[in-house]
């Protein structure tokens, strides 16, 4: 490769870079990431029968996915 290609290529990755870098601090700034009172606000509001369910659901999940492990090593 040619030294002008290489630099347009690592010129092109620093402003991608910094333009996330951007995205993410002012992420931070404004609060875009401050779930967790909304998280426990939601847990606490949660009848018991939701979180039964949800139990239940996440069991039948992880025994879906055991399932299908054992078959892909039958084959």
């Amino acid at each position: 490769m040619s030294s002008m290609i290489l630099a347009m290529m690592i010129g092109a990755s620093l402003l991608v870079g910094g333009i996330v870098l951007f995205a993410m601090l002012w992420g931070l700034k404004s609060g875009q990431f401050d779930e967790e009172s909304r998280f426990l606000n939601a847990t606490m509001f949660d009848s018991e029968d939701e979180l039964k369910d949800a139990i239940i659901m996440e069991k039948r999940r992880k025994k879906g996915k055991k399932g299908i492990a054992k078959k892909a090593n039958e084959e």
